[in-house]
């Protein structure tokens, strides 16, 4: 056992940030599977809180033990998808500005002294934009389309909602939202195991959400659109000047591309042959997509 707090002691500009009395106070949201290897870090970078929500969907690692040790809120909901998670939490946190952060997400010094000086006057609008620096494995990616990656993230959660997507749903806010100057810290990669198993999760979900959809998935989709996503991605945006990072980079990202149609193809097929198709759960809850005052 050791003494060290979970929380580390908060630098004196933050400290006064944070007691600044006319501080809009913020909540915390972070959604979790299996992140044992990430959570404590991530927690230590929202230390500067008022409060920190964990939604986790009944990990099989420590991830709830690890958790535990930080004076934080933690529930458990069943998976149907990240924008579900996320707006099922805005409605059980205290306060009415947000900030949503995934495990392998960070939020250095520079960036929560500029969230916490935003909200000690009137904010300029209902959400703002967060650029995320995205690591993969040892090197900042620059190119291929990441390095303008940039995520609605600080909002004020009367205002804004994530839309009904099993995957990849950007959260909608009302009016302008401006980009703030500090970006976050994005963990992107830990091993070909977990990527990889990331990939198949985002094809499932993907491939279930065109299905529902109605989309196609031909020769054009499974064919065409995987080796365009490389095309644009190391060769149009750059990702050669990467290297070995960007040219791997850029080859997963036209993999998943080709998961996801290879899918729905047989998704499709499947319901021309007049079999079941068998897709993961969803949140069809209207509860869950409305605004609070929407009813």
């Amino acid at each position: 056992m050791t003494d060290e707090p979970a929380f580390p002691l908060l630098s004196p500009e933050i400290q006064a940030l944070r007691e600044h009395p006319e501080r809009r106070a913020v909540s915390v949201i972070i959604t979790t599977y299996n992140e044992a290897h990430n959570i404590a870090a991530c927690l230590r970078s929202v230390a500067w809180a008022d409060e920190i929500l964990l939604v986790d969907s009944f990990s099989e690692d420590a991830t709830v033990e690890i958790a535990g040790a930080f004076p934080i809120t933690i529930l458990q909901r069943e998976y149907y998808g990240s924008a579900a998670q996320k707006n099922w939490a805005m409605d059980k946190v205290r306060h009415e500005w947000v900030l949503i952060l995934d495990a392998d997400e960070r939020v250095p010094e520079s960036l929560a002294r500029e969230i916490l000086q935003i909200l000690t006057r009137e904010p300029e609008a209902h959400g703002f934009y967060i650029r995320r620096q995205n690591i993969f494995i040892d090197r900042t990616i620059r190119h291929s389309g990441w390095s303008t990656d940039k995520v609605v993230r600080l909002f004020d959660r009367r205002h804004g909602r994530y839309p009904n997507r099993r995957v990849h749903a950007d959260l909608e806010i009302a009016g302008a939202v401006p980009v703030l100057r500090e970006p976050m810290v994005h963990y992107t990669f830990r091993s070909f195991d977990q990527y990889l198993e990331k990939f198949l999760n985002y094809a499932e979900w993907g491939a279930a959400q065109g299905f529902r959809e109605g989309r196609p998935a031909g020769f054009v989709e499974v064919g065409l659109r995987p080796l365009w996503r490389f095309i644009r991605t190391y060769i149009l945006q750059l990702g050669f000047l990467d290297g070995m990072h960007g040219l791997v980079v850029c080859g997963l990202q036209a993999y998943g591309t080709f998961l996801k149609y290879a899918t729905l193809w047989e998704h499709n097929l499947r319901r021309k042959l007049g079999e079941e198709v068998e897709l993961p759960a969803f949140d069809d809850s209207d509860a869950t997509w409305k605004l609070p005052d929407e009813g």
